[in-house]
Order: C-alpha cells, then sequence, then structure tokens
C-alpha cells in the first residue's frame, strides 16, 4: 500500500502540470464558418454553438443583439467563400446574396476562445446592403466568381508578417503618402471595391492626405491561401465600417476586396 502522504506528494505534483491547451485547427475553424452560413442560409441562429459565459455579437462596428440582425433573414446565398488563421483561431467569410428580396455583401470573422473551436466567442459582420458603397451585389458576385483561391503551393505562399504588413499598408495609404509604394502589387492584380473594379489594383491609389487613420483593425490571416481580411474602421472617410481583404501570390498582390458600409 502506498502510504497517504506519497499520494498527496503524487497529486501536489500532478496537479502543479498545466493542462494541455486546446489546439486550434484548420479543420474546426471551417466547420464552425459553414455553421455560420447554415445559420444564415435559414436565418436561425439555433445552429450555432454560441459560447454561453463569453459571447459577442457585432454588426458593423457596433454590439448588437444577435436575434435581431442580418442573421434573421434567412439570406439566398449565390457565393461563399472562408478563410482560417490558426494562429489567431479565427476565420473569415465572404458572402454575396444577389438574388433575393434584399441583396446582401458580407464580410464576417469569428473568434474562439480559448484555441476551443467547438464554441464561437464572437460574430463580427460587417454586412453590406442598397445605399453602401458602390454596392450592386450582381456585379460584385459577377467579379468575385471568377477568381481562382485554389490553395497555393507551399512554396508560393506568402508570410505571414507579409500579409499582415500588405493588409495595413493598404489601409494607411490614405494617412501615409509613402504606403502605396511599398506594396508588392501584380501587374495582372484585380480591385474590387464594392461593385466598383480596377485593373490592375495598383493604379488610382491615395497618397496620404487624411489626418484620420483607418482604426479599430481586427485581422484574419490565412498563409495557405495567401489571404488577409481586416475589418475596420474607415476613418479616413467618416467612421464607415469596412472589410479589406486581399490575397497575395509569389510576393505580389493578386485581389483586393472591398466592403464599406
Amino acid at each position: 500500500m502506498i502510504p497517504s502522504a506519497a499520494l498527496l506528494a503524487v497529486g501536489a505534483f500532478l496537479g502543479a502540470i498545466p493542462a494541455a491547451s486546446a489546439e486550434c485547427t484548420r479543420e474546426g475553424l471551417l466547420a464552425a464558418a459553414s455553421s455560420y452560413v447554415a445559420a444564415i442560409t435559414a436565418g436561425k441562429t439555433d445552429g450555432l454553438k454560441l459560447s454561453t459565459t463569453d459571447f459577442t455579437y457585432q454588426e458593423n462596428n457596433k454590439k448588437a443583439d444577435i436575434t435581431k440582425g442580418v442573421l434573421t433573414k434567412a439570406l439566398k446565398i449565390d457565393l461563399n467563400r472562408s478563410t482560417a488563421d490558426t494562429v489567431a483561431c479565427a476565420s473569415y467569410t465572404m458572402i454575396i446574396s444577389s438574388t433575393g428580396s434584399k441583396p446582401y455583401v458580407l464580410a464576417t470573422q469569428i473568434r474562439h476562445a480559448d484555441n476551443d473551436t467547438s464554441t464561437i466567442s464572437m460574430i463580427d459582420i460587417i454586412a453590406a446592403t442598397t445605399g453602401s458603397l458602390f454596392f450592386n451585389a450582381p456585379k460584385t458576385l459577377g467579379y468575385i466568381q471568377k477568381e481562382d483561391w485554389t490553395t497555393l503551393d507551399v512554396t508560393n505562399r506568402p508570410s505571414r508578417a507579409l500579409l499582415k504588413q500588405v493588409g495595413d499598408a493598404y489601409l494607411d495609404m490614405w494617412t501615409d503618402a509613402k504606403a502605396a509604394d511599398t506594396i508588392p502589387w501584380g501587374t495582372n492584380c484585380e480591385r474590387v471595391e464594392g461593385s466598383s473594379l480596377t485593373k490592375p489594383c495598383g493604379a488610382s491609389l491615395p497618397h496620404g492626405g487624411s489626418a484620420k487613420n483607418n482604426g479599430n483593425r481586427r485581422y484574419v490571416i490565412d498563409e495557405t491561401v495567401g489571404s488577409v481580411d481586416v475589418l475596420c474602421s474607415f476613418d479616413s472617410l467618416g467612421n464607415l465600417p469596412d472589410s479589406h481583404e486581399i490575397r497575395v501570390e509569389g510576393g505580389k498582390v493578386k485581389y483586393v476586396h472591398t466592403i464599406t458600409v
């Protein structure tokens, strides 16, 4: 029989060992994103595994009631695409609904606390609809559904640091006269702002002029597809809820998507 004192010592030792933290997986992130797409399609939040202790819903940069937001609209989805950030334990989903009773283009970041993708701690949506900047959902759909977002070969993937740098530099163009020149523009890149298409996307760029930085930046970075999405407040033009998504291929910017309310 082991002496009780020895058992206590072993118990104390085991209690001192930190519990293994959960691993944030790509599969878990994309499964949660899929459940969000299903919820948008149904117009019901019942299927979402929301945290019961610490959940936040935000729509157009303001905390809101999830039971009264765009998730209750039951949208007909014409396009959806998700990326995953295992470092931030977050995903980004773009949704275009162009043929329902009210059109929408949605940029959504979903976040998970403690690397636990089994529950959702935050849903953060930029919801553009009629009246938003350059809004025309059918035109936006026509441009974006032609794009190639296949997984990049490992040797062709940009680093996390480069993707964040590109995302920040793009948003800094309105306040920093030199920011545009630091971005590695591709010769065949495309920029879709609402429904306005610019090719190449390095043309007609701002070079400073505003005193207000575009702030409140939230990032989802996915090196496997070379993407960074930044939700922010576009303060350079007037406190506008905004999403900027950028794809980098071979070290050069290939696509830019802007969704601005």
